[in-house]
């Protein structure tokens, strides 16, 4: 197994200590970093920013919303930031909700998987620079054929010779669909809340998705990748108290009330009535209440909390025997813990 570390996104302004933690993260072998984007911060100029001052780390976005992007478009990023760190590039996917898709891109959601197929072609035919780029399909068309285009379109090849000609793309996702359709088509799959209680369910869907005939890879060459979250502490419960806002937002806050993949996830795991709670409380302003009904086994369910031997035995003895392959850490630690971290990963 390796270790990432993740800069995620924010909200009022960039966090300050980034240069420090990446620093930090190289010294002590760190694989990978990990960038992200919802409505604000995108993922691909921080990484570009961040990235520069890094020599060896993996850079990665976990994820990019497929509708922030045409294929081409993301395309063109990836192969210039592979160009730029020496071949480091890692395109991370996803597909996002209706409400951030439809109110934040304005364009229609329905069909996320067939979408994200179309969008991955699309990419890999810019990087391997055969012949111009043509692609007919339901959602993407290259050249535009719409009546109301001009009908000059013609097809193109990227003037860029890629770097890499195959740059690995991951699959945000947490359905049972989208994960199998990440086994299928992708290098590696983005889980978000991963549970080690939930092995054998993923398991069982990355396995549908490798038994598809010409899929790309095998469980052997393929990398789950999971951003973890971790806040180190002696004090468990107060620990625990760092990762309950970030659960009570994304099981509690996101998306519609019918539309909530990631309270879909937790009510899985076996949380349906502390999902219910949370999604009302949340959803009718009394945010902190919501985080209040968050018990501690939740956010243990899915998260590393606690002193280091702790979140060092969490690790060896629950998440190190899953499906995960690198586990990309989320949230501030001791360079110390990161490093017991990567050798505890090395010896596996």
């Amino acid at each position: 197994m390796k270790i990432g570390i993740s800069v995620g996104y924010w909200g009022a302004g960039p966090p300050e200590d980034v240069e420090r933690r990446l620093a930090e993260a190289e010294e002590v072998g760190v694989d990978s970093m990990w960038t992200a984007e919802a409505y604000g911060s995108d993922a691909i100029s921080p990484l570009a920013w961040w990235g520069a001052g890094t020599k060896r780390l993996k850079l990665g976005t976990a994820v990019t919303q497929i509708s922030a992007r045409t294929p081409t478009a993301m395309a063109m990023a990836a192969q210039t930031v592979d160009h730029l760190s020496g071949g480091r590039m890692l395109v991370g996917l996803g597909a996002s909700g209706p409400q951030v898709v439809e109110g934040w891109y304005g364009t229609p959601y329905p069909r996320p998987l067939e979408r994200t197929r179309e969008y991955v072609q699309i990419m890999r035919q810019v990087w391997e620079r055969e012949a111009p780029v043509e692609f007919s399909g339901r959602h993407y068309q290259l050249p535009y054929t719409g009546a109301d285009g001009t009908g000059l379109g013609k097809p193109l090849r990227s003037t860029v010779h890629p770097y890499r000609s195959d740059i690995p793309v991951y699959l945000g996702a947490e359905g049972p669909k989208n994960v199998a359709l990440a086994a299928e088509i992708a290098d590696g799959w983005l889980p978000l809340w991963f549970s080690p209680k939930s092995d054998a369910f993923y398991r069982s869907a990355l396995a549908e998705g490798f038994g598809v005939p010409g899929a790309r890879r095998t469980a052997e060459t393929f990398d789950v990748a999971g951003v973890v979250f971790m806040a180190e502490d002696e004090d468990v419960e107060l620990a625990a108290s760092h990762i309950k806002p970030i659960i009570g937002l994304y099981a509690g806050g996101m998306g519609a009330k019918s539309a909530n993949f990631h309270n879909e996830l937790f009510v899985r795991m076996g949380w349906g009535d502390v999902c219910q709670e949370l999604q009302e409380l949340y959803l009718a302003g009394r945010k902190q209440e919501a985080i209040d009904a968050i018990p501690l086994e939740m956010v243990e369910d899915v998260a590393l909390v606690g002193p280091a031997d702790k979140i060092i035995d969490d690790f060896k003895n629950r998440w190190a025997p899953t499906c995960l392959t690198t586990l990309i850490v989320s949230g501030s630690q001791k360079q110390s813990t990161l490093a017991r971290l990567v050798d505890e990963a090395a010896r596996l």
